[in-house]
């Protein structure tokens, strides 16, 4: 692993490459830092986050769930920016991110490193500080996980990469719950679980339509590796799973009966779409464009779900 690194950080292509930037380097700004946090994935670990936070029992001061907040997303954009540094020499082979900030020369390797350490300590001593250091443990893990198990390791080595992998942007609500607490509940653990299932038919239907890309790059992922086919049939193996994973917090009782109808009717719709990319190869692109852009509202709306339930049963017991 320390070869893998010093690969990525010393090669000589990525030293031609910094020389031949750094004439650009004064245009980075803020909007290529803010892009090397990977804002899209860190909006929705936020989100996810912030149901976990708002859902936890007892009283919670506006105040302390934004630094709550605020240090997780900044734990989830270390992590982007760590993974953007190390995964340099793929993104520049990639058309999907050959225009990151580093690929294209406007942020230098040796920066984005610092920015994310930086963020990466920052976010776990304050969060340790503002709410219990069971909370900023878990917040390092995630980052650990995700640069380290994840970026380092499994991405490069394994087509199941993701599957693992994808356990880093479960954590987000759990965290949240931790910090608002100091314990762990099932909820967030069904939370956790819905967002580790829901992460392989989601990456693996984008890897579907970009599988030259990644093989361009040489990263194992299923399509390139395993095929097409039998991609397709792990994505509807996987949602099949997911579904009645998202319906037990209304099965057990912790979600009511708005959670169950969007829960059932998100993951009824999810599995039509798996079906029918798993049914023909005709369109394919188009069937995993759906479903990939289909997944991110699917998670949005449980979520979502979830804590309307929950204000809408507060208010229920309020008003009796």
């Amino acid at each position: 692993m320390t070869r893998a690194i010093d690969r990525v950080a010393t090669s000589p292509s990525q030293v031609a490459e910094a020389g031949r930037g750094l004439a650009r380097l004064g245009a980075a700004g803020v909007d290529d830092y803010l892009a090397l946090m990977k804002p899209r994935v860190t909006s929705l670990v936020a989100f996810t986050a912030l149901v976990g936070l708002l859902i936890a029992p007892g009283h919670l001061h506006p105040v302390f769930g934004f630094a709550v907040l605020s240090c997780i997303a900044a734990g989830a954009g270390a992590a982007g920016a760590l993974n953007m540094w190390f995964d340099a020499d793929i993104d520049a082979v990639m058309r999907r991110t050959a225009s990151r900030p580093i690929p294209a020369g406007r942020v230098r390797p040796i920066e984005a490193l610092a920015f994310g350490l930086a963020l990466a300590i920052g976010s776990v001593v304050a969060l340790g500080v503002l709410a219990n250091l069971a909370a900023a443990a878990l917040l390092a893990f995630t980052i650990f996980f995700y640069v380290v198990i994840y970026t380092m390791w499994l991405k490069r080595a394994s087509p199941y990469n993701i599957v693992i992998g994808g356990a880093a942007g479960a954590f987000p609500p759990v965290i949240a719950w931790v910090a608002a607490t100091g314990s762990l509940s099932v909820e967030p653990l069904l939370l956790f679980l819905t967002v580790f299932l829901w992460t392989p038919p989601h990456f693996w239907a984008l890897s579907l339509y970009r599988a030259d890309d990644y093989a361009r790059a040489g990263v194992p992922m299923l399509p390139v590796v395993a095929g097409k086919a039998k991609t397709r049939d792990q994505i509807l193996g996987y949602t099949l799973l997911l579904v009645p994973v998202s319906l037990l917090p209304w099965v057990l009782g912790l979600a009511g009966p708005v959670y169950g109808a969007v829960a059932a009717a998100a993951g009824a719709n999810m599995t039509l779409l798996a079906w029918r990319l798993r049914s023909g190869s005709k369109a394919e692109e188009r069937a995993a464009r759906r479903l990939f852009a289909f997944s991110i509202l699917y998670l949005f709306l449980l979520f979502a779900a979830y804590l309307a339930d929950k204000e809408l049963t507060i208010s229920f017991t309020l008003i009796r």
